[in-house]
């Protein structure tokens, strides 16, 4: 067929083929003379090669040197990659990687553990396998997948957690603070001279942080635990003298449950406990030999993009995690602009919020106008994605993202005063479903957008985390910032926090960020551990934000919660059942810094506003709201933390506020059963309150998403 008759070209890739075959069969042929290629890594060099050849563009949109649109087949299997497979600016074309109709293609950073034999460990049956790289030092991992699903290294307590009994050295009481601590002492019994100590590792998890260290020395006769890398902030669970709580992960003597597994790196050997029913012949456990399988490498300041590639229906699974920065391959993602000091972790335990500097199994770099769409990432140990300097266009859509160490997208470009080539902007994140994540780096985030812009966050569905939902925005406060005309639009978020971590929200917000609107999201079922369980949170410096149209309701904190900010609208919400209060807004400052309107509120025994905002309190508007408590007939508008507040609507309308707000019942379907459509004679109407459509929140089917 001539060149010029084809509309588009295929190239076929599958497990059966070879890299020496055209790649032009779909399968082999009979006499096992040509085929499908074997490798993704082969077509693209196929691909290439046709760059090469200068054939004339045919597609409107098609760079110069490719003559139409290509697909890359690739046909169900397994694809072990033994390197990241990167795509540079020379691979830009309209290429798109595509799952086989009705196949599943995976993309693999596993190899499975064979030659089991039978042990009894710690009074428990075990398989044991020996691993000679391991004792060689040529390889380690810290995961282990069994049939698809992640499993365990053992842990103190099996439950719950310990707590630090003193920090030497450190004043009490303390907040977040300058940290670099690397004692405490422990309670009788918590620690002990475990079987290879340096391989145990101490989680403390405080404020809205997990810190992660391996144990350097432990003092038997004090109870001193010594770690290897210094605490992030101070040793306190939160504010005040309580200090951190922590377990301990990796322990060989605790390896005593089904489904557990331990490394021993010294001895080059695997134990693992099986769980009732699984066999060593038919059950399938991968180790991962990588921490990321796929990057878009391009060079924004050099103005050398990736373009126009697109990757729909592949599986990418079984990845390890490191420290960021801990190793060579580790640190290929770390942030180097001027807002570095509120990324990198720098050989601290953690990073200052939301795992930030944790990098990508899929990462991209100077990338535009690139889409992964219904593809699945899983079995991780890093976010899913990271979009980092110079990216827009990219389109994340359609994928399902579970069972990950850290996230599930992170978006971060140069910040204000940094390059403008390296601005990360414009891209839709929309309708994926993100969930059992933050299984390493319990603080990381369902979707995080840092310093980028004009992104549309959609139609997602993100639950299960122990932090919060979505995050936008990464300066704290009132200075530049390029995090501007975000859309955070019919999300559904819900069980995140989990009594794990603190001053979290389903919505979390950053800096001054006009253009930025917050609307139509359903959150729900947020848990903080000490304080902070917010649905939608304007916390430092959020500014200029509009969140409107919102169905909030089951929160441990209040629903709506501001830590300080600019002129920020909250309307035509429906906030139901807040733990500890409604809505706050904690620091005072001269401005205004809240408007509060056409709000149906429904309380059930706390107060409707947190804090003092007499004279000397906090500056907002609040009006043409209706406020109800299910629990009593005159609902208590307003408290403080002390005891010395607490107004009823007169006394809160005599400060200014609510003047034209009524104290009503909603009308709502069955509010104790979570259904809140109102009934059409609800008098929230009246009030000029607009009915929420949630009916399309959450993922829409495929032939309802935008183009």
């Amino acid at each position: 067929m001539p060149e010029s008759a084809l509309a588009f070209m295929e190239l076929f890739v599958s497990p059966q083929g070879s890299d020496k075959w055209s790649g032009r069969l779909k399968e082999p042929n009979e006499e096992k003379t040509d085929g499908p290629l074997a490798t993704i890594q082969a077509a693209q060099q196929r691909v290439r090669g046709l760059k090469d050849g200068g054939r004339p563009a045919t597609a409107a949109y098609a760079p110069a040197g490719i003559a139409s649109p290509i697909v890359v087949w690739l046909r169900g299997g397994r694809y072990p990659v033994s390197a990241p497979i990167v795509f540079a600016p020379e691979d830009t074309a309209p290429v798109a990687y595509a799952a086989y109709p009705g196949e599943m293609p995976i993309i693999d950073g596993g190899v499975r553990i064979t030659g089991w034999r039978t042990e009894t460990v710690n009074g428990k049956t075990a398989w044991v396998a020996d691993l000679p790289e391991v004792k060689a030092g040529k390889w380690a991992f810290r995961q282990l997948f069994v049939n698809g699903e992640r499993r365990p290294r053992p842990r103190l307590p099996k439950k719950g957690l310990y707590r630090m009994k003193e920090a030497p050295g450190m004043p009490l009481p303390a907040g977040w603070g300058p940290g670099g601590y690397t004692r405490f002492v422990c309670a009788e019994g918590d620690v002990k001279a475990f079987r290879n100590l340096g391989d145990v590792e101490v989680v403390y998890v405080h404020f809205w942080i997990e810190e992660r260290s391996p144990i350097a020395a432990f003092e038997t006769a004090t109870r001193t635990v010594t770690m290897a890398r210094p605490s992030q902030t101070n040793l306190v669970g939160s504010f005040g003298s309580q200090l951190a709580d922590y377990y301990l992960d990796n322990v060989f003597e605790a390896l005593d449950e089904p489904g557990e597994w331990y490394l021993d790196r010294a001895a080059g050997r695997l134990y693992y406990l099986p769980k009732p029913g699984e066999s060593p012949d038919k059950t399938e456990v991968h180790a991962p030999r990588l921490i990321q399988l796929l990057r878009l490498a391009g060079d924004p300041d050099a103005g050398r993009r990736v373009e126009f590639l697109r990757f729909i229906g592949l599986t990418f699974q079984h990845t390890d995690w490191r420290h960021p920065g801990e190793d060579e391959a580790a640190s290929a993602d770390l942030f180097t602009g001027g807002s570095i000091k509120y990324c990198n972790r720098n050989g601290a335990a953690a990073a200052c919020q939301a795992a930030a500097d944790v990098p990508g199994v899929i990462s991209l770099t100077g990338a535009r106008h690139c889409v992964f769409e219904d593809c699945v990432v899983r079995n991780a140990g890093w976010y899913a994605f990271y979009l980092g300097d110079g990216c827009t266009g990219i389109r994340i859509v359609g994928n399902e993202m579970l069972d990950l160490g850290a996230g599930g997208v992170k978006l971060n470009g140069s910040a204000a005063g940094e390059p403008e080539a390296r601005r990360t902007g414009n891209n839709r994140i929309c309708d994926n479903h993100i969930h059992q994540a933050g299984r390493v780096f319990h603080s990381a985030v369902g979707v995080l957008s840092m310093h980028s812009f004009g992104n549309v966050i959609a139609h997602n569905h993100i639950h299960d985390l122990f932090y919060t939902g979505i995050s936008v925005g990464w300066v704290w406060g009132y200075g530049p910032s390029v995090s501007q005309n975000n859309l955070i639009e019919k999300n559904h978020i819900h069980h995140i926090g989990q009594g794990l971590l603190s001053d979290m929200g389903g919505v979390y917000l950053l800096g001054v960020q006009p253009g930025t609107v917050v609307r139509g999201n359903l959150i729900h079922d947020v848990e903080k551990a000490h304080y902070g369980g917010w649905a939608l949170y304007t916390d430092e410096g959020s500014s200029h934000i509009i969140l409107e149209n919102n169905v909030c309701y089951n929160t441990n904190g209040e629903i709506f919660h501001q830590h300080y900010g600019r002129e920020n609208v909250v309307r035509n919400n429906i906030l139901v059942f807040g733990g500890e209060a409604m809505a706050a807004y904690t620091r005072v400052e001269p401005h205004l810094g809240l408007t509060f309107m056409r709000n149906v509120v429904l309380a059930n025994g706390v107060p409707m506003f947190r804090n003092d905002y007499g004279k000397t309190g906090r500056r907002m508007i609040s009006d043409l709201n209706l406020f109800w408590d299910l629990s009593r007939a005159a609902p208590l508008m307003n408290s403080d933390r002390g005891g010395k507040v607490a107004l009823d609507l007169a006394q809160w309308q005599a400060l200014g506020y609510d003047r034209n707000s009524i104290i009503a019942d909603p009308c709502f379907r069955d509010a104790r059963a979570l259904d809140f459509a109102l009934a059409d004679n609800s008098p929230a109407f009246k009030l000029g309150f607009a009915p929420i459509d949630l009916s399309d929140v959450g993922v829409r089917p495929k032939d309802k998403r935008e183009a």
